[in-house]
């Protein structure tokens, strides 16, 4: 003769069991799925054509500041390349500054391209990947003659 008492707590430990194995697929897909949507971290090409050329020199200062088309192109820069990180619109979702806060002062302006061209790294971890190479120096620019246009104080 069966123990109903113990067939029903072995089918409840059963059910539970296969309801945990279910969340857990469950959330281990829509982890991957998050960061699949993520998206490609390849930097993405940035048509400058319509900026005046910078040559192979590199400025301290913002040569783009308050230029129009440089605003332009850096909106569709930043979204591109830097908004993966720093949020769309510059406003983070944590994950790094919120760039609404950088300084729009001239002298700023070389700390800002160091940043970009060489990245960030401490103790060995990349917390920003360098940019030089990847992007021109008159998109670097244009990002951030965009970025004074949504400062915050």
């Amino acid at each position: 003769m069966r123990n109903h008492k113990v067939d029903k707590h072995n089918d409840k430990e059963t059910l539970t069991r296969k309801l945990r194995a279910a969340a857990l697929a469950a959330g281990l897909a829509l982890g991957a799925g998050l960061a699949h949507a993520h998206g490609d971290v390849t930097p993405q090409a940035v048509d400058i054509s319509t900026l005046p050329k910078l040559g192979d020199e590199w400025r301290d200062v913002n040569p783009y500041r308050d230029n129009k088309e440089a605003i332009r192109i850096g909106d569709s820069a930043f979204n591109q390349n830097c908004a993966r990180c720093h949020g769309l619109g510059a406003v983070s979702g944590g994950i790094a500054p919120d760039l609404r806060k950088l300084d729009i002062a001239p002298e700023t302006d070389e700390y800002f391209l160091q940043r970009i061209r060489h990245g960030v790294s401490r103790n060995g971890a990349v917390y920003m990947p360098p940019f030089e190479g990847m992007l021109q120096q008159e998109a670097m620019w244009a990002i951030k003659a965009w970025l004074e246009t949504v400062r915050e104080k």
